[in-house]
């Protein structure tokens, strides 16, 4: 159960006047929010008065945009919420939103799905990352250049302070994202980030998690949705007080990253409908982008397909003669290559258009079978007496011509299902 906190109406408080020009700019933006921070907290009445005082005199001196502050208490059994509620009597611009139930993932869900402003964000209580980084954050995001934004402590340009077993821990997690998810980015779990409120909106309703893998899976969400994550070197300083339970996160964890992998394999996130929705317009109408990875990819496959061919040839060659065997050995590695590669290479999952993607990939099969056995036919013609092992090396050659064309055909397949 989520309820709105609205004390009594805060008094008039005199403070710093803030800049001419700052003024003036926020006057251009209206009464809305442009942005708005959200702290999440849990039972952190000794950090939450200084980080909100801070963040205030941040926002006012240096953000050019009207911006608030919302305190997002999940559960807190201190006195917690009642100094939230003594900050928003005291400042305009501060906002409380209490939750009953505990979890990360949820408060930023209440908060961000209650505020007007243009750009919502989050930072940990402890402002263990320099707030310098944050109008680098939030203005690609304000201007439209990008959907999402983070902060990443793993860039070479960050400048982190943490001890070695968080840094090895937080390392292999996002190595185990790169691996099972496919993910491009690069820190999950940096409690700094920054999204437009029209993408919050379409994404966090597909959000399963309450807790700390939200972070995850709203990342995993706007990269398969193929939207814009910006990223941002940050200055890390790692709370040393830090209450976090590192064995139950990562038990979590791991559940969160088999669930989300099962669900994106199985198809059961419509990522084709948020891509369809949200996502860029390729530069080239009907090109996927990134082909340089994909080229890498199907690559591998192919390596792993051109060995299996040539053992199915060896094997199948005596009992069945050359262009026989050759047509066998095509078939079968081609319908598991067309496989591969629609997961693997392409982003394709789930069984939406599987049976037209395989009878298409037949299609392209059937000219690397019009090439190899031209080229079979050709050397029997010109070389009557040529033994199997220099059959399959002419077939192999003749395949890496199937294999370029197989590219190209298979990029158009999937160039309206990758995700």
């Amino acid at each position: 159960m989520t309820t709105r906190t609205v004390p009594a109406e805060p008094p008039t408080v005199s403070g710093p006047t803030e800049p001419a020009e700052l003024g003036d700019d926020r006057n251009r933006w209206g009464t809305l929010p442009v942005l708005d921070v959200v702290i999440p907290v849990y039972n952190e009445q000794s950090d939450l008065e200084p980080c909100v005082r801070r963040l205030h005199a941040y926002l006012r001196n240096e953000v050019p945009y009207p911006a608030r502050i919302t305190i997002a208490d999940n559960a807190s059994t201190d006195g917690t919420l009642f100094v939230a509620r003594r900050l928003k009597a005291e400042f305009d611009n501060v906002e409380v939103v209490h939750l009953e139930m505990k979890g990360r993932g949820r408060a930023l869900r209440a908060a961000w799905l209650a505020s007007p402003a243009k750009v919502v964000a989050y930072m940990d209580v402890d402002l263990s990352t320099g707030l310098d980084a944050l109008m680098p954050l939030v203005a690609p995001l304000i201007s439209g250049h990008s959907d999402v934004a983070i902060g990443t402590r793993l860039n070479r340009r960050s400048r982190v302070v943490r001890g070695p077993k968080r840094e090895f821990i937080s390392r292999g997690y996002n190595l185990l994202l790169h691996t099972a998810l496919q993910a491009r980015f690069s820190d999950a779990q940096c409690g700094f980030k920054a999204v437009r409120s029209d993408v919050v909106r379409e994404l966090l309703p597909l959000i399963e998690d309450g807790e700390w893998f939200f972070d995850t899976e709203l990342l995993v969400l706007a990269e398969r949705a193929g939207l814009r994550i910006h990223e941002v070197p940050v200055d890390w300083v790692d709370d040393p007080d830090s209450r976090v339970d590192i064995g139950d996160t990562i038990k979590k964890d791991l559940k969160g990253v088999w669930r989300l992998s099962k669900a994106l394999i199985t198809g059961r996130l419509p990522i084709a409908k948020l891509r369809e929705a949200m996502g860029r317009e390729p530069l080239v109408a009907g090109v996927p982008e990134g082909m340089p990875a994909q080229a890498l990819r199907f690559g591998i496959i192919g390596v792993f397909s051109t060995v299996a061919y040539a053992l199915f040839y060896l094997a199948l060659q005596p009992m069945f003669g050359a262009q026989i065997a050759n047509f066998l050995s095509l078939l079968i590695t081609a319908i598991f290559n067309t496989a591969a590669n629609r997961a693997f290479t392409f982003g394709v999952r789930g069984s939406d258009g599987l049976a037209k993607h395989h009878l298409q990939g037949l299609a392209i099969f059937g000219f690397g079978l019009a090439i190899t056995s031209g080229a079979l036919f050709g050397l029997h013609h010109y070389l009557p007496s040529a033994t199997r092992e220099v059959e399959l090396i002419v077939l192999v050659a003749a395949n890496l011509i199937a294999t370029i064309t197989r590219f190209i055909g298979l990029r158009w397949v999937f160039a309206g299902g990758s995700e």
